[in-house]
């Protein structure tokens, strides 16, 4: 993980700064200047918006005795579409506003989630997530009486 970000950091950098440079050609550098500070003001008000979200779902569902885990992990897709608003830059301004959209954040939010499920134990999953659904294999028992199958989100 450290090594592709150690390699992707300047890679997407300089593919940000070559579409600033594009883009300024075509429309002129005052008017891609003012769009790059737009999509950060933008990703700003996102992130303070996300973040109170974030908490006032997550209080909601512990009042409510229900899991808070698709709120919270809605919400953290949210703060990453902000976060990539507020850094300067057009590719990272286009994935945010992807991350947006309904279908690109139900996607994410799977992801964030499986994540997130991978990295605690299963009760604490269960605790966050709610109840786990089991498939089961049909086929002989094994010897010692334990069923096979596994778990699915």
């Amino acid at each position: 993980m450290g090594r592709a970000l150690a390699l992707g950091a300047p890679l997407a950098a300089v593919l940000e700064i070559a579409v600033f440079v594009l883009l300024g050609e075509w429309i002129g550098y005052g008017w891609a200047v003012l769009a790059v500070l737009a999509l950060s003001f933008v990703g700003m008000m996102l992130l303070r918006r996300e973040g109170m979200r974030a908490w006032r779902g997550f209080v909601a569902s512990a009042n409510a005795g229900q899991p808070p885990g698709e709120r919270v992990t809605d919400s953290v897709v949210g703060l990453g579409a902000g976060l990539l608003l507020t850094v300067p830059g057009f590719l990272s301004g286009a994935a945010g506003l992807i991350l947006l959209l309904p279908p690109a954040r139900k996607v994410a939010r799977g992801g964030v989630q499986r994540w997130a499920e991978r990295r605690v134990s299963a009760a604490v999953a269960g605790d966050f997530f709610g109840p786990r659904k089991v498939k089961v294999h049909r086929g002989t028992p094994e010897s010692d009486g334990a069923i096979e199958g596994e778990i699915v989100p």
